[in-house]
């Protein structure tokens, strides 16, 4: 007797394109030893470190997946923050704005890496869009 393999279906009528990544971005309390434990524990890789903004990505055995780690002062667990890479943030964000969802702040670019901007669901759960303005990189 053969075991089925279920495959979770694919959301196929969206509003606006994903480009196929997302990230979890997890606050750390101390950068660099999130990403030692990461590595020994989880056996994540390092994908990039960004010192200057407090953050990196670990790669996942999950095609498409990362895990973000954003030092914090104030890390608060449980707390997380899926992050959808899309092709095109302002078609995206005007979409969600279009259904009153609310954000904070504007959108935000690090300079020739990505374009960010974080948006809330009606509990209050928070999630980003990003834009990868890199082939190298993904968002």
């Amino acid at each position: 007797m053969s075991e089925q393999v279920q495959v979770a279906p694919v959301a196929t009528n969206t509003p606006f394109a994903y480009d196929e990544n997302i990230t979890i971005s997890v606050g750390v309390s101390d950068l660099e030893s999130a990403i030692e434990w990461y590595k020994d524990v989880l056996g994540l890789e390092l994908v990039y470190k960004l010192d200057q903004h407090g953050w990196c990505e670990m790669s996942t055995a999950t095609k498409h997946v990362t895990i973000g780690l954003g030092q914090t002062e104030d890390v608060k667990p449980g707390s997380t923050t899926p992050t959808f890479g899309v092709l095109d943030i302002d078609v995206a964000r005007t979409h969600l704005e279009s259904k009153d969802v609310r954000f904070d702040g504007d959108t935000y670019e690090i300079e020739g890496m990505v374009k960010l901007c974080m948006f809330y669901d009606p509990d209050g759960n928070s999630y980003m869009l990003a834009q990868s303005l890199t082939d190298e990189i993904p968002s």
